[in-house]
């Protein structure tokens, strides 16, 4: 029977193997070497650029703001969805979910489109004898973006982890004299907190590291370090450099693991 475990397992095994821990050894080899081949950390240390810096701040600024902004959105949802019916939730849920089934590049173009200067926002609010929305190629439709794109993988470790929870210990809170405030920040705040730590990781980490969004929505005018990443790989063929800015950008990674492990440790916030 084991022997039956480990073969079914080789497939798996295969491809972490080649689609994972191949092409991050090739991340690690290209980022600590030159174009000769020879050891160096200058890759890395391009990090510290003034383009870089800037690029890498924005993103670090627009992830937050984008994962607070979500946060915000999915708490109160996630609330009011424990708490109704369960054939009602499932379909609400659904609902969430049918956009992810849609190619990520899609959505985010169809938001290009509503947003530009002649798009359907600004027709819509035109008619209406309103002023136009002008945020088309500016910070607040890549934040918009984000948001969009990455509200359900806030949404749904948070609903996970309140559906959990046992209805008992919210009730004898109440019988104890607890009123609606105490008993959500003494009692469901904390039981939900492995999913709001899952929320924060699965929202922060992509928004972090992406380049399509700010590309389509900031009109190639807003630098990223994503985009900086890119244009080390796609424009100027500078594998080294690339990789050296992704091993940096890896580090952001592994804290936000390890944060969402530490917190987080039975996978209660899992969604998926």
């Amino acid at each position: 029977m084991i022997k039956k475990k480990k073969l079914l397992s080789g497939p798996y095994l295969v491809w972490t193997v080649a689609f994972i821990v191949i092409p991050l050894l090739l991340i690690v080899y290209y980022g600590f070497t030159n174009e000769a081949g020879s050891l160096t950390l200058e890759n890395i240390m391009n990090m510290g650029t003034p383009e870089n810096m800037k690029a890498l701040w924005l993103a670090l600024l627009l992830s937050l703001i984008s994962t607070v902004l979500c946060l915000i959105l999915a708490y109160p949802l996630a609330m009011i969805l424990s708490n109704t019916k369960a054939n009602a939730t499932g379909l609400i849920v659904m609902i969430f979910i049918i956009p992810m089934w849609m190619n990520f590049l899609l959505r985010t173009l169809a938001w290009q489109t509503l947003l530009e200067k002649n798009g359907v926002i600004n027709i819509a609010l035109k008619f209406l004898g309103l002023p136009s929305l002008n945020i088309i190629n500016t910070p607040y439709a890549i934040v918009l973006g984000m948001v969009y794109n990455f509200l359900p993988f806030m949404l749904l470790p948070i609903y996970n982890s309140l559906i959990k929870i046992d209805r008992n210990v919210i009730n004898a809170a109440k019988d104890l004299g607890a009123n609606e405030f105490q008993t959500f920040c003494k009692i469901t705040f904390p039981l939900s907190l492995p999913g709001v730590i899952s929320g924060i990781t699965m929202v922060f980490v992509p928004s972090l590291t992406t380049f399509v969004i700010s590309d389509l929505l900031g009109g190639s005018k807003i630098l990223l370090i994503g985009n900086v990443i890119e244009q080390k790989f796609k424009q100027g063929s500078n594998w080294n450099t690339g990789s050296g800015l992704s091993l940096v950008l890896m580090l952001f990674i592994l804290v936000s693991m390890a944060i969402m492990q530490k917190y987080d440790k039975d996978g209660e916030g899992a969604a998926f």
